[in-house]
């Protein structure tokens, strides 16, 4: 092993030579050091604001689900690491890619049969993308080859996913000159319990019509907009979605990434609808917080109509896919899941998210609270002070990251009730002081 590098030692590092998302280079802040991490906690190499020790209220970016260092998928590691780590899958196969692709299978809407293996949540939209683009080129309608998709919206830092991000105002706007041009509706309206409104529901259909001969696919995050905004929607949304797809010969594509595995209070947020698209994403959360893995799962429609055409393969094929000790421990992460009433947990983090953030709605400044599954949002009326709101919330023993307008939390799963009451204070203090 070698040897420890002191914390200072650390940061001084960092800043000179390590590039963090959605920063400069060199960094202008200095990021906390976790020595290690165990359950819901984050063990600082050194104190911050008094604290050694930080409730995670981010899951890692919403994939942590069952904590850190849990024991059964620390297993499920150690097991795969004794047979293999890795080999390629081209011409090759293994138990842990096949048990992992039939159990998506069998846990994902019906009509989901195939599974393609991926690198990580952004390269699954990339593919999916390919997958519709493709299909239309294979069954002799190469015009089909845009793409439709709602403001607001968020599917990833790669090209085509950058494309379907909101083009105005996201973080990726930087890019609009050069993306491909893509159809955009208006931002879907906000509740998820509100009655939808009829003259969005005529919105969305007659943009579907008007360009149905040149679109592939219609792409949209279900029932909750995520990093775009975290902002949630009526189910009724997609079900308008998918009749107009059936009705215009277009294929729809949900990028459950962020809402997939229990998140929004249903395994997939497709089921609030009670819809199925034609192509699904999934990552995140898939792995538990453990490795880099997504997956894009398709219909047989859209798998036979690449297969029969002139060139009948999907060209795409990662060096790392279907890495086996990521397919292994996501088999765990998945089995873990579903062996437990996550529904209960999820319902249990959501009422203690409900309880905990009413306070945050007579704070100054705060424009709205909301509360989905085990996702908790204060919205503020003015941009987020990252820094301070991040120090006001690591006082209080948290780790949030906030960004724009928002301070919000998706904490792990086995958040004890305690634990959700300390974020929620958190939450409250950053848009105080954010």
């Amino acid at each position: 092993m070698p040897d420890r590098i002191d914390p200072a030692r650390l940061r001084a590092l960092d800043r000179a030579h390590v590039w963090h998302p959605y920063g400069p280079m060199p960094g202008r802040q200095e990021p906390l050091v976790v020595e290690s991490a165990s359950g819901v906690r984050l063990r600082l190499a050194e104190p911050a604001h008094g604290r050694t020790e930080l409730v995670d209220g981010m899951s890692s970016w919403w994939s942590a689900v069952h904590g850190y260092n849990h024991p059964v998928l620390n297993e499920a590691a150690r097991d795969q690491l004794d047979r293999m780590s890795h080999v390629m899958f081209g011409g090759l196969t293994h138990e842990p890619a096949v048990r992992l692709a039939t159990r998506l299978v069998e846990i994902t809407p019906e009509p989901l049969q195939h599974v393609f293996l991926a690198d990580s949540g952004s390269v699954s939209v990339e593919v999916a993308v390919k997958m519709c683009l493709q299909y239309w080129r294979s069954v002799g309608r190469p015009a089909k080859r845009r793409l439709l998709t709602w403001r607001g919206g968020y599917h990833g830092d790669t090209w085509q996913p950058m494309s379907v991000c909101d083009p105005e105002g996201g973080m990726h706007e930087l890019w609009s000159g050069s993306l491909p041009r893509q159809v955009f509706a208006d931002a879907p309206p906000d509740g998820f319990d509100a009655e939808p409104d009829e003259a969005y529901v005529r919105h969305l259909r007659e943009l579907v019509a008007s360009h149905a001969d040149e679109l592939a696919a219609v792409i949209v995050e279900p029932v909750v907009q995520g990093a775009g905004g975290m902002r949630f929607h009526s189910p009724a949304y997609l079900r308008v979605l998918r009749e107009a797809c059936d009705e215009h010969d277009v294929l729809l594509v949900f990028d459950e990434i962020a809402t997939g595995f229990g998140r929004t209070g249903q395994l997939f947020a497709a089921g609030h609808a009670g819809v199925s698209p034609d192509v699904m994403c999934v990552g995140k959360a898939l792995t538990g917080g453990y490795l880099t893995l997504a997956a894009t799962l398709c219909t047989s429609r859209v798998a036979e109509g690449i297969s029969s055409g002139d060139v009948p393969v999907l060209a795409h094929g990662p060096t790392f896919m279907g890495n086996p000790l990521a397919s292994a421990v996501a088999c765990a992460s998945v089995d873990l899941l579903l062996g437990q009433d996550w529904e209960l947990e999820v319902k249990r983090i959501g009422a203690g998210l409900r309880r905990g953030l009413a306070e945050a709605a007579g704070v100054p400044g705060v424009r709205d609270v909301r509360v989905l599954g085990a996702i908790g949002v204060v919205q503020l009326d003015h941009e987020v002070d990252m820094a301070a709101a991040t120090r006001a919330a690591v006082r209080e023993g948290v780790w949030l990251r906030p960004f724009r307008d928002l301070v919000y939390t998706m904490p792990p799963y086995v958040t004890g009730d305690d634990d959700v009451a300390r974020i929620c204070r958190a939450v409250c203090a950053a848009a105080k002081e954010g």
